[in-house]
């Protein structure tokens, strides 16, 4: 594979960072199975709603995580199967250690 440029590493970087907060991984981690609100996600990871939604601002900013809305209420779910899969890749390589 040839070296990638600048511009790319870069990104690269910045995608893997999202995944070095552990609550933002436990939020990718619910939201693989379902759509959920900030209230849910919160009471899953047992984490406050203002640290849920910070937390999501960043994953939507990285579009790992997008949202729609019914009436008043905001559900989210992973952007692609792409996020699910770096997850479960990710998953596999700690097995293996």
């Amino acid at each position: 594979m040839k070296l990638l440029d600048d511009d790319k590493i870069i990104d690269m970087s910045e995608l893997f960072k999202i995944f070095g907060d552990s609550t933002r991984v436990k939020i990718i981690n619910i939201l693989i199975d379902q759509e959920m609100c900030v209230g849910d996600i919160a009471n899953e990871i047992n984490v406050s709603q203002s640290a849920v939604s910070h937390q999501l601002r960043i994953l939507k900013s990285s579009k790992l995580v997008k949202y729609r809305k019914d009436g008043k209420e905001i559900y989210y779910s992973l952007s692609d199967d792409h996020v699910e899969k770096i997850f479960r890749m990710g998953c596999e390589h700690i097995d293996e250690i």
